[in-house]
């Protein structure tokens, strides 16, 4: 017999009504947040970033494909990771089916990882993806927008991500929790944590790249479509430990 609190339909509804004010408020405040996104200035990016893409080798203008638009997924496939995140990759499972809309919305989207492009090439096949996927290799592109840490910087501290500094990195210890997720990528923890997840959103006008947004750790969450779902779902996220792996290492288990 259930331990959860049971009752009428009539209770039940009228519980779901309360509830249904605090699912309006937050999405009447996603809204006003959306727009205080929009009204970020715009910055202008200087450098010449070159990433490799199945095209061959492109400008971060490049990228756009003729959109005004360019949201980046900064997926973590470091250049010693065997395969990518798995954690990237299951919020990646859900860009097949929409970079088409945003492809004719106007935005293109893209992942970008520093892993070599024959690496993300031979991944992608296996994961059975489309969408457009670049490699960064040894260009600044993801240190410029915190997705990357060098080995100098981990052992310094001298480290900024999701908008606040990190300590120096003394010991292996430090990231035990990374152990279970970090070895099915094939590295060790210090090395998996080199890599972070974000998303970053240019605009280009006037034949001007400028950068708009970057977001990075929860701040994801919104972009993890099965999450999204489980959140809806009876006991929710119900996590006591590593559960998801790469879509085709379930029937493995």
């Amino acid at each position: 017999m259930t331990t959860h609190m049971t009752g009428t339909r009539e209770e039940w509804l009228a519980a779901r009504l309360e509830l249904l004010k605090a699912e309006k408020e937050l999405t009447h405040r996603s809204d006003a947040l959306a727009r205080q996104r929009q009204e970020l200035p715009w910055v202008q990016i200087e450098k010449e970033y070159r990433l490799e893409t199945e095209e061959g080798s492109a400008s971060l203008a490049g990228l756009f494909r003729g959109r005004s638009q360019l949201l980046v997924y900064h997926f973590m496939f470091g250049p010693d990771y065997k395969v990518g995140c798995p954690a990237c990759s299951a919020i990646a499972d859900g860009f097949n089916g929409f970079a088409v809309h945003l492809a004719n919305h106007d935005v293109m989207l893209w992942a970008v990882s520093r892993a070599p492009l024959t690496k993300l090439q031979a991944f992608k096949r296996r994961m059975g993806w489309t969408f457009p996927w670049a490699s960064s290799d040894d260009g600044d592109f993801n240190y410029d927008f915190n997705a990357s840490i060098t080995e100098e910087e981990q052992r310094k501290g001298d480290v900024e991500y999701n908008y606040r500094r990190e300590p120096a990195l003394r010991e292996s210890s430090q990231i035990a929790d990374e152990a279970p997720i970090a070895a099915m990528t094939g590295v060790d923890p210090v090395t998996y944590v080199r890599e972070r997840p974000g998303m970053s959103a240019f605009v280009r006008e006037g034949g001007v790249v400028y950068h708009t947004y970057s977001t990075y750790a929860r701040g994801l969450d919104g972009l993890w479509g099965m999450y999204q779902w489980l959140d809806r779902a009876p006991l929710g996220r119900n996590e006591t430990g590593l559960w998801f792996r790469h879509h085709d290492d379930y029937d493995k288990r």
